[in-house]
């Protein structure tokens, strides 16, 4: 799963599990194949010859070296540096509190995150109505609204077509850029 806007991409590692359970979940395994895919599809979706990405840290500050943690240490560095041996430019782990701001963004073509919330905040405080939900690595592209079905405002006359609208020029642009490729 990517969620895309106009001037950000994020890639949650996890999705939708407690906060307490993540730093059992992820593992080097899981971020390496996260962020394959996710380099695949920006080069093949997105059209992008040379991704470069963005690793968040799990703990405030990336650990600051084992100081507030180790999942640094002993899992997203290991991830990081064999990513590196195949030859994917990816840069981190990085403090989530500063990888977000515009000069950071400008650094990478997606963030890759650990959890939910990590991803997910930082793309609808920026494009709540234009995000896009985008699944990654399918032979066919899946796209939809970032933020759901809204059923509770269904019939209402209360919603936003923004990100419908988005998730649709997306999978246009998705589809011609995978038959530049073809």
């Amino acid at each position: 799963m990517m969620l895309a806007g106009p001037t950000l991409r994020t890639v949650p590692i996890t999705t939708h599990v407690p906060l307490r359970d993540v730093s059992g979940l992820i593992s080097v395994e899981i971020i390496m194949s996260r962020a394959r895919t996710t380099e695949r599809g920006l080069s093949r979706d997105f059209g992008i010859a040379n991704p470069r990405l963005a690793m968040a840290g799990f703990n405030p500050h990336a650990g600051e070296s084992g100081a507030l943690g180790r999942e640094e240490i002993d899992i997203v560095i290991p991830a990081i540096e064999r990513l590196r041996e195949e030859g994917i430019a990816i840069e981190g782990p990085l403090a989530a509190d500063t990888m977000f701001h515009p000069r950071a963004r400008a650094r990478y073509d997606a963030a890759l995150c650990l959890y939910h919330d990590q991803a997910l905040i930082p793309l609808k405080t920026l494009h709540f109505d234009e995000g896009v939900n985008i699944t990654l690595g399918l032979p066919i592209i899946r796209t939809s609204p970032d933020h759901g079905t809204a059923f509770n405002i269904a019939g209402k006359n209360q919603a936003d077509p923004g990100a419908t609208v988005a998730a649709i020029r997306l999978a246009h642009q998705c589809a011609e850029n995978r038959a530049k490729v073809q």
